[in-house]
């Protein structure tokens, strides 16, 4: 089988095809086009989340579960993202523009008691949706046309559980549970042949990891807190099913397979399927009115198979920093002084390395928390919004440079629905 990662692939067939790819053209590799932390509220400070406790008792961080100890109300949680997306290549000087919306985050969490908070959520992990055709004339006027297509989404549904064990160190766990097919097929065949030579591969995932978390927070004169915070992602107790078969049919008028030969059939078992990934973060700040943290994130980098050969993906590692800012939670006479505004900024080493040439991104991000009317402090339900400006990829070697434009938004209802009632 012809080596697939080059220009022909990436950058022509996408630019012929563009209109039904997914989101980058990037996802059609491995899993595909991986979400990272989806919530409004951390994505919104750079996607600092391992040493940023919330001052405000109605948001749950799942990222590190060690980081809830103010938690004092249920939280639901309801989230969806817009992806507004350019991309640009040397290839013949064109660009392409691409759109989608989708639900990006559910979750509800509560305290069970003063030291142990609990939430449940949903995310997708990473899907992929492209379909991409290159075409090459021979001395002879015949074409040679290869075809590629690949679909699929990654879910990930998590519980998490925070304990603290003394007000200066809380530990946490979360349960990550992934489900999905993914599915990729590369055609080849001549437009003088009848036979179609198709490479065909399945995965269907079912897999359990676990996030371990702690968390150190320090408070010194006049509520200045410092914080330091640390996850781990380990443990794939499950297994990916892949099915590969190479066979040689041809498509009937109904674009229906005929006369299907097998060449060759294969069936695998792997259970690296997510990688590890470690985060370490510091943050400093001040309660109620201000905090600033970063963050470094490692992912070691694992071996899928990809239409019947391996494919590796890189170590990656993500630098991020960010905070927020809170100008007067009291202030009920002008509202948006009661308004949580948020920044930050990533840098990121992809996993994928195409062309002899490293995937890596950069962004800058922003964000709101917009509280009810009348909201107080203590009991604030919000319309959390965000964006995301930055940039994926390079037009160098003939590859695909991605600017992406996104836009979040959240509602966060927050009261004590499982509280004791206290008065009749």
């Amino acid at each position: 089988m012809k080596k697939i990662f080059g220009l022909t692939f990436l950058t022509a067939g996408f630019f012929l095809h563009a209109q039904n790819i997914g989101n980058s053209p990037y996802a059609a590799f491995g899993l595909g086009d991986t979400q990272y932390e989806n919530n409004v509220e951390i994505s919104s400070m750079g996607g600092i989340s391992t040493a940023y406790v919330s001052d405000i008792n109605n948001s749950f961080n799942f990222a590190n579960p060690a980081n809830n100890k103010n938690l004092e109300l249920t939280s639901f949680k309801l989230e969806a993202t817009n992806e507004n997306n350019i991309f640009k290549s040397n290839y013949n000087n064109v660009d392409v523009k691409k759109h989608s919306t989708y639900l990006s985050n559910i979750s509800i969490a509560f305290p069970l008691s003063p030291k142990m908070k609990f939430g449940i959520g949903y995310q997708p992990y990473s899907s992929k949706r492209y379909n991409m055709l290159m075409t090459k004339t021979q001395p002879d006027g015949s074409m040679d046309i290869n075809s590629f297509h690949g679909e699929g989404t990654l879910n990930n549904v998590q519980a998490a559980a925070s304990y603290t064990i003394i007000p200066e160190l809380s530990i946490g766990i979360k349960a990550n549970y992934y489900f999905g097919n993914l599915y990729d097929i590369n055609e080849l065949t001549n437009s003088t042949a009848e036979l179609v030579n198709g490479y065909e591969t399945r995965n269907e995932i079912k897999n359990f990891n676990f996030t371990f978390g702690a968390n150190y927070q320090k408070t010194f004169w006049n509520d200045h807190k410092l914080t330091i915070g640390a996850t781990s992602t380990l443990g794939n107790t499950s297994t990916m099913k892949t099915e590969f078969l190479n066979s040689t049919y041809y498509y009937n008028s109904k674009n229906e397979k005929m006369y299907e030969s097998v060449i060759d059939k294969q069936s695998f078992e792997s259970k690296n399927l997510i990688p590890m990934e470690m985060s370490f973060g510091v943050g400093y700040g001040n309660a109620n009115k201000w905090f600033v943290g970063t963050q470094v994130d490692y992912e070691k980098g694992e071996n899928i198979l990809y239409l019947g050969k391996p494919f590796a993906y890189q170590d990656s590692y993500k630098f991020a920093a960010g905070g927020w800012v809170l100008p007067n939670y009291n202030n009920f006479r002008n509202y948006f002084s009661r308004v949580i505004y948020r920044f930050g900024a990533y840098y990121e080493k992809g996993n994928l390395r195409i062309n002899d040439k490293n995937i890596n991104a950069f962004a800058v991000t922003a964000g709101a928390s917009l509280p009810f009317k009348n909201n107080s402090i203590n009991k604030m339900s919000s319309i959390d919004l965000g964006i995301e400006i930055g940039k994926r990829g390079t037009v160098e070697n003939y590859l695909i440079s991605q600017t992406f434009f996104n836009l979040k938004i959240g509602i966060n209802f927050a009261d004590k629905w499982f509280g004791k009632r206290l008065y009749n």
